[in-house]
């Protein structure tokens, strides 16, 4: 079922039980479903209902999360200039992948695919965004492919998690960065 074609109530468990899920998974990969549905102060059978599986409720989560960061883009572009906003919002996503880098472990191929599908066009219309507003402003080349752009910062969250691989980060972001002036 839709979330959105649900009860009133059932959809404020929803986001009960996903911000709760954020939180406890956050500190803890191996956070049991009921520790969830305690936290978001329902019970096991309402968790159950949304979520039938973990794996159901970590997709759910990181489908929910990408898109939270997908809508950052209108608020980075008003704070900072376009090609500030672009670093930020890239480096948040790369912080953001690197944490989740597991995630296929606990998801099975299927339901990886499904996040790719579920998640590319909202990280590609936010790089669109950005990448129009920084060309907007000379920042940049015109006609940059945001494909392009997210086929680039894929290296960003394959460094190495030390301080090394997070200055290497840093550094290829730069390269990239400079590569589309």
């Amino acid at each position: 079922m839709n979330p959105k074609d649900q009860r009133v109530d059932a959809q404020q468990n929803r986001v009960a039980i996903l911000a709760a899920a954020h939180e406890l998974l956050s500190e803890n990969e191996s956070v049991s479903l009921n520790a969830i549905a305690k936290k978001a102060g329902v019970a096991n059978g309402t968790l159950y209902r949304h979520f039938s599986t973990r794996e159901e409720l970590i997709l759910e989560l990181y489908c929910h999360d990408v898109q939270r960061h997908a809508d950052t883009v209108d608020q980075l572009l008003e704070e900072m200039e376009p090609l500030a906003a672009l670093r930020v919002w890239i480096e948040q996503l790369a912080v953001y992948t690197r944490m989740k880098h597991g995630l296929g472990e606990a998801l099975t191929k299927a339901a990886e695919r499904k996040v790719v599908q579920i998640t590319y066009q909202p990280v590609i219309h936010a790089l669109s965004s950005l990448l129009k507003a920084a060309s907007d402003a000379g920042q940049i080349q015109p006609n940059i492919l945001p494909d392009d752009v997210l086929l680039l910062t894929g290296a960003l969250w394959r460094v190495p998690q030390d301080q090394a691989g997070l200055k290497q980060a840093e550094r290829l972001l730069d390269i990239i960065l400079r590569g589309l002036r």
